[in-house]
């Protein structure tokens, strides 16, 4: 169903404009989603892709470096018109590429955004200690909470939260959130308490992911797993 909804709002903005800009989320959960959207029948010559977070000081190639995520998963799959990725290892620091990628957003408005939601309610690496709502950046450094890197840890691609890194490179709530359609793609119980404070928490940073009630043209798809704690 997410394959579908990614499927028909590319397709809506490449006929409107003739390309199309996605942004795509990494991590375990988009695994399945990205697999199914890759053999659709999209014209990939006309698709711009970027994705949003990476690792501070982290290299292309790194096992767990989000752009070779990206790559490997879809840049090399499909070819498409073109691949902007976060560079976690700009020369000129976290700064200089947060407003590197913060221009090329503004030179490609984004049509779809495919996000997740983090074990702690995060959207992006907006974690709850620096999300803002209300962020005059569109992509910022940013320090990860102890919640994060767990999960990094858990999801298998550090061996313990001393080797996940401290910092990130992140595009922001507000930036996400501008995107012509939002898909926020969430399955797995271990997502379920995220999800449940996501719908039915107080609005605020404290869940990051609640910020998705007040986007009109986001759409939440889970599975039974994630959505176990909505009922009963």
């Amino acid at each position: 169903m997410a394959a579908d909804d990614a499927e028909a709002a590319i397709a809506s903005a490449l006929a409107d404009r003739g390309e199309a800009n996605v942004m795509l989320a990494t991590g375990n959960s988009q695994l399945a989603f990205l697999a199914e959207l890759v053999r659709r029948p999209v014209d990939w010559s006309r698709v711009v892709v970027f994705h949003m977070d990476e690792y501070l000081g982290m290299g292309a190639d790194h096992a767990a470096s989000f752009g070779r995520y990206i790559r490997e998963r879809v840049a090399d799959v499909v070819h498409p018109k073109a691949t902007h990725y976060v560079d976690g290892g700009n020369p000129g620091g976290g700064e200089a590429e947060c407003s590197r990628y913060a221009a090329l957003l503004a030179e490609h408005p984004v049509d779809l955004c495919c996000l997740g939601i983090g074990e702690n309610g995060h959207l992006a690496f907006n974690d709850p200690p620096v999300a803002d709502f209300d962020d005059p950046l569109d992509v910022k450094v940013v320090e990860l909470d102890e919640a994060c890197r767990r999960q990094q840890v858990g999801e298998g691609h550090f061996a313990t939260v001393a080797d996940v890194p401290t910092h990130a490179i992140t595009v922001t709530i507000p930036a996400l959130l501008r995107a012509r359609r939002v898909l926020a793609i969430v399955p797995e119980v271990r997502k379920a308490e995220a999800v449940r404070q996501a719908l039915v928490g107080p609005v605020g940073t404290a869940c990051p992911a609640t910020a998705l009630r007040s986007c009109g043209h986001a759409r939440l798809l889970l599975d039974a797993g994630s959505a176990s704690r909505l009922v009963g």
